[in-house]
């Protein structure tokens, strides 16, 4: 292992961070440009669709090239062909003032093609660099990361938005695409161990599908992570919905939503970054989910004028992602071959993202007719006995997968 790995470590999500900021402050800005001009939850529904159809369609065979090619040359061509389709949102903008609906979307399915391959070349690359006993305490450092550009993200696009057009705005996702790029070309990634053969996408795949059901505890947790996507994903895109329209809020208080929000992901992440989490990770990941759960009835129980008591749920809501998700991907780099790795990311990642339609689908027509504030009421109580089943359906595995032994101090 690369006894170098910290700065390599630090170097990559230095790039990260600023990539991530401003993405998440072109995001904020599209979606409440969305929300002011539709009102409506299918179209805030359909953008989502839009930006996740890459990982349906991409995602099961984006590790197939990710385990076959230099996963930092994956990261910077999805980082480039993120800030390709931001300039050319900024140019419909300029263009056109309003640019129709389908276009944006069209923008939204190039961003998430990139995704496609950046997320699961990301997490596949990370234990090439991370010593195993340290993964945990990495995933928190990286959440660490990624949670404060996501809280400062929505804050700096509201800014933004006062001052700048939209058009303008789509420039710093374009800086900080670049800065990511040139932060990866410092860092040395290794190439990965082939299995030999010529590239057969769909011979390759199966080798992943094989890598994941020959893990029985990674497969007895995905059933709980399907059904938290089905109903956690129409949550974030039904935000500036409920804001608007059943807390009567503007721009600004559906940034401090956001703000609040990634504010829990980054104390849960500097939590796991210095703690390092529950030795029994798949009980953390299934209180994880419950509070979730928790939090989410109590949102959707508030009436319209409880404002600020939704703003401290959005603190539990975003602490809840840390505590779930980090255990879990730690567990699966340090049981994974390397070179199954990109294969295994993309699948699950793929799988989760295959089952968020479902919620999008159904959420959108059902919020409006019974009330943005009734799902989201409903969805905690649905989060609550899904985590339920994950602790029933993992305790079985909690010996095998517990956190290693953090390294004697000094050597961490």
């Amino acid at each position: 292992m690369n006894k170098s790995w910290k700065r390599q470590f630090a170097v990559i999500y230095a790039g990260q961070a600023f990539s991530i900021l401003g993405s998440a402050a072109v995001q904020f800005a599209v979606i409440w440009w969305l929300t002011v001009q539709t009102e409506s939850a299918v179209t805030l529904s359909v953008s989502t669709l839009a930006a996740l159809l890459p990982s349906m369609l991409v995602g099961p065979f984006a590790g197939v090239w990710i385990d076959r090619y230099n996963r930092r040359t994956v990261m910077i061509a999805a980082d480039g062909l993120i800030a390709l389709s931001s300039v050319a949102l900024g140019a419909a903008f300029l263009a056109a003032g309003a640019p129709p609906l389908w276009f944006i979307y069209a923008v939204l399915f190039l961003r998430g093609l990139g995704n496609a391959f950046h997320a699961p070349a990301m997490q596949a690359a990370i234990p090439m660099l991370v010593p195993v006993e340290m993964l945990t305490k990495a995933g928190g450092w990286g959440n660490l990361v990624v949670s404060l550009s996501n809280m400062l993200g929505p804050v700096l696009g509201a800014a933004l938005m006062g001052i700048l057009p939209v058009a303008a705005i789509m420039l710093v996702d374009v800086l900080g695409a670049a800065f990511a790029i040139v932060c990866l070309l410092f860092v040395a990634i290794p190439d990965i161990p082939q299995t030999g053969g010529e590239l057969n996408v769909f011979s390759d795949m199966k080798q992943g599908f094989r890598a994941m059901r020959a893990n029985k505890p990674l497969m007895a947790v995905f059933v709980p992570l399907i059904i938290m996507s089905i109903l956690y994903m129409p949550l974030g895109s039904l935000f500036p919905l409920l804001v608007r329209t059943h807390f009567m809020g503007e721009a600004w208080h559906n940034s401090v939503v956001e703000f609040v929000f990634a504010g829990g992901l980054l104390v849960s992440s500097l939590a796991i970054g210095i703690w390092g989490g529950m030795r029994r990770r798949f009980l953390m990941a299934s209180l994880a989910i419950c509070l979730l759960g928790a939090a989410t009835l109590v949102g959707g129980a508030l009436p319209p004028g409880g404002y600020w008591p939704f703003v401290a749920c959005c603190f539990f809501m975003g602490s809840s992602g840390t505590f779930m998700n980090v255990p879990v991907m730690a567990y699966t780099q340090e049981t994974i071959a390397p070179e199954m790795m990109g294969k295994v990311f993309s699948l699950l990642m793929a799988a989760m993202t295959l089952a968020m339609p479902i919620g999008l689908l159904v959420a959108g027509p059902v919020s409006e007719v019974v009330g943005v504030d009734r799902w989201f009421l409903w969805s905690g109580v649905a989060l609550i006995a899904t985590g339920v089943l994950c602790r029933v359906l993992t305790r079985r595995y909690d010996r095998e997968t517990m956190r290693p032994e953090a390294e004697p101090a000094g050597e961490a």
